[in-house]
């Protein structure tokens, strides 16, 4: 069903050192449809305007597009209100905002945070900044020989000091899918908050907040086919309204004195300044290009591809596996030992096929494993099996230059 697919990628089209560009960096950002592409250059040449302070057309214009944008992204995410959606710059900032807010109020010394061996550093460094503020510690949950999380082990780690649970769904370096549900029942049978890392996992395995019962769940659009720039911080409505303003500036106030302010309601208590209005009809879009041909589809044709790669790069003598979670997304990490990630990618790169290479933010899971870092090939519903092929037989021939 996706073989007119890579027609509406015009970016897949072009030559990379004069080879046919194979892009499998999809774990690092995903390609844009004409679609998105489309919708953002319209926004620009017809309703240009900012949102939420105009009585004019256009701003109102862009206003109902705006507010469109967010309903989309309540319906993707199954949230139960569309308030509980925020607009951010990305996942990063979705979990600064929450680190921070928890840091201001509800963060004590000794209050202790669980993290896991996994996590990118978007989600380890914000939370040190809290402990730094507020002089709380942080527990990190082990993984396994095959980087699957130690569910035993994080049960262990709960006390009447944990305020907060944040781990990735997805890990961007190894392609483990944690079992997030199993996760978010065992932290409130603790009576601790739990905010998901959504940025693979949206893409990967998709969502439905209320479901999981999460707390908190941040993702960013340019993984998911939308436009760099944009992200979404859901958070329950209670969490919300309990938590104070990250930024102050326009559109997150009700009334402003020099002796007081007062702030706005959800979503606009955090959502100071002019926002990134054609990132959010740019993800608008993304999503409803993924809703055109299923989700669920999607994720099987990549699991199709997964399982291909996987079974063609063992004839690679020696090619070292990093990451072999029973569950698992269309991610491969890898060694072709002895050679450094990177000598591999760059000779690759110059037969047209883009991987990324290094520690992928992940510092810590690299050093825990003892390794500077992976190649790392990842997946998408416009990469083929031809494609596949010709990533193998450039790493065979990488391994001969190598040699």
């Amino acid at each position: 069903m996706f073989e007119h697919l890579r027609e509406e990628f015009p970016i897949l089209s072009q030559q990379v050192h004069q080879k046919p560009l194979i892009y499998f960096d999809n774990a690092a950002s995903t390609q844009k449809p004409i679609s998105v592409i489309n919708s953002v250059t319209d926004y620009y040449e017809t309703i240009n305007s900012n949102v939420h302070r105009g009585v004019h057309h256009l701003s109102q214009l862009a206003t109902d597009a705006y507010e469109q944008a967010r309903l989309q992204v309540q319906h993707f995410i199954r949230a139960k209100h569309p308030h509980e959606v925020i607009f951010t710059r990305g996942t990063t900032e979705s979990i600064n905002l929450i680190a921070c807010s928890f840091a201001r109020e509800l963060l004590k010394p000794g209050d202790e945070i669980i993290l896991s061996m996994m996590e990118h550093h978007s989600n380890i460094v914000p939370w040190q900044l809290a402990c730094d503020q507020s002089k709380a510690v942080i527990k990190v949950v082990p993984i396994n020989e095959k980087g699957e999380l130690i569910i035993n082990e994080y049960r262990k780690l709960f006390s009447e000091k944990t305020k907060i649970v944040a781990i990735t769904q997805t890990s961007n370096a190894l392609g483990t899918i944690n079992p997030i549900k199993e996760i978010t029942d065992i932290a409130h049978a603790n009576n601790v908050p739990v905010l998901i890392d959504g940025a693979q996992g949206i893409k990967s395995c998709g969502i439905d907040v209320q479901a999981i019962d999460c707390d908190f769940y941040c993702f960013s659009g340019h993984k998911l086919y939308a436009p760099m720039g944009i992200g979404v911080l859901y958070g329950k409505e209670t969490w919300l309204d309990k938590l104070p303003p990250y930024q102050g500036g326009g559109d997150m106030i009700k009334q402003v004195s020099f002796e007081k302010t007062t702030f706005n309601d959800l979503p606009f208590k955090f959502e100071a300044g002019t926002p990134n209005v054609s990132g959010a009809i740019g993800l608008q879009h993304a999503l409803l290009f993924i809703e055109k041909y299923g989700h669920q589809h999607f994720m099987a044709y990549e699991k199709e591809l997964l399982d291909y790669a996987v079974s063609q790069m063992q004839s690679l003598e020696n090619i070292r596996f990093i990451g072999t979670a029973s569950h698992k997304s269309a991610v491969i990490s890898f060694l072709l030992e002895p050679h450094h990630p990177t000598d591999v990618g760059t000779l690759i790169d110059f037969m047209g096929v883009a991987v990324r290479t290094g520690h992928h933010c992940t510092q810590p899971l690299m050093d825990y494993l003892g390794i500077p870092g992976t190649i790392r090939a990842s997946f998408a519903p416009y990469n083929t099996k031809d494609e596949v092929d010709h990533f193998v037989h450039a790493l065979h021939t990488a391994n001969k230059m190598l040699a």
